[in-house]
């Protein structure tokens, strides 16, 4: 079990007792899109699924809301994603975070990229009762920061782009809960561009109903990769 701390958002502490952490791969609603990104990673190298949505499980000690990862070599890049977090006390609460992955690893066995990497979270929280009802206009952005510290945009799409939580939940678990304890990445928003390393990402999950965003930036350390 790897504990936590966080905020819901009003200054409320949380502290998240991840027993099992989850990734979601291939979670869009629209099959068009879904091919697209099957297809940008099969340009690196990347087997197509065995099937969609996808279900990884990684071991929870990942999860990190540090401001900075170590990876190995210069070959990983960011995904930023809403993250659920269905905790003993405070229900089921939304966050925003990035499936950051090992892209040369990826190429021959996506479980263990995305193993080998930690997943950043951002420390502030919503309650998904708040957000549940207007879930589809939620916002889910992220930027690669560049050499000379300029913020170029790298992923942008509305929630209405992936399978809606519910679902996603019902098809990993085969209920309407996720067991206290089970965060899950939600899936990601298409890249605008090249898959790209950065030394660093910023990512953002917007309300603009409730006109407030989650936020949360990193940067990546990459130590020295020796054969």
């Amino acid at each position: 079990m790897n504990k936590v701390s966080c905020e819901i958002e009003g200054g409320t502490p949380v502290e998240i007792s991840a027993r099992r952490l989850v990734i979601a791969g291939w979670a869009g609603r629209d099959e068009a899109e879904v091919e697209h990104h099957i297809r940008e990673l099969e340009a690196i190298g990347v087997r197509r699924p065995s099937r969609v949505p996808c279900f990884y499980e990684v071991a929870p000690a990942l999860l990190t809301t540090s401001d900075s990862i170590e990876v190995i070599g210069g070959h990983s890049s960011g995904e930023v994603e809403v993250v659920l977090l269905q905790t003993e006390t405070d229900g089921l609460l939304v966050g925003i975070g990035s499936d950051h992955t090992d892209r040369k690893v990826e190429g021959f066995d996506v479980a263990v990229s995305k193993q080998i990497c930690a997943k950043p979270l951002g420390k502030s929280l919503w309650r998904y009762s708040e957000v549940a009802a207007h879930w589809d206009a939620l916002i889910a952005r992220s930027w690669r920061i560049g050499a000379n510290n300029e913020r170029i945009r790298y992923q942008e799409g509305t929630l209405a782009r992936l399978m809606h939580p519910e679902s996603l939940i019902s098809r990993a678990f085969g209920s309407m809960s996720m067991p206290p304890g089970t965060v899950m990445f939600c899936g990601t928003q298409p890249v605008l561009g090249a898959l790209t390393t950065a030394r660093a990402y910023e990512l953002e999950l917007h309300d603009p109903v409730l006109r407030r965003s989650l936020r949360h930036r990193y940067s990546v350390d990459a130590l020295a990769h020796i054969e």
